[in-house]
């Protein structure tokens, strides 16, 4: 019995693409203005926790070169490549809860998320 594998190439993809709230473009561009030389954040998955990905959030001053960069309301978000299968589709919103202020991303690729909203399965 021969078992086929084919190989996934994200760049013959044609991706919906992220977006941002209001709330959440308001919030990259004070980031931005407050770190010289910050262009943006990069939105990144990881192998983690329970339920098998996780979000990464960091700043960028200089993107990669397969970085695909969504902009909005003069917000720079800049996503890997390699991410967009686990991502494509996320509004990325930044919400106050409590006391507490986070990104929040409604990701409709997610099939199920942990218990402590830390990480997601598709």
């Amino acid at each position: 019995m021969q078992q086929h594998s084919e190989t996934f190439d994200p760049t013959e993809f044609a991706w919906r693409g992220l977006s941002l709230t209001p709330s959440a473009a308001a919030h990259i561009r004070d980031l931005v203005n407050k770190k010289e030389g910050m262009l943006g954040v990069r939105l990144a998955v990881k192998t983690t926790g329970c339920a098998g990905f996780g979000y990464v959030l960091d700043t960028v001053s200089e993107p990669a070169k397969d970085d695909l960069l969504f902009e909005q309301d003069g917000a720079r978000l800049y996503v890997p490549l390699q991410a967009m299968p686990f991502i494509d589709g996320t509004e990325v919103d930044y919400v106050r809860e409590g006391l507490n202020q986070l990104f929040k991303f409604n990701n409709p690729k997610a099939q199920n998320e942990c218990g402590c909203g830390e990480s997601f399965g598709v």
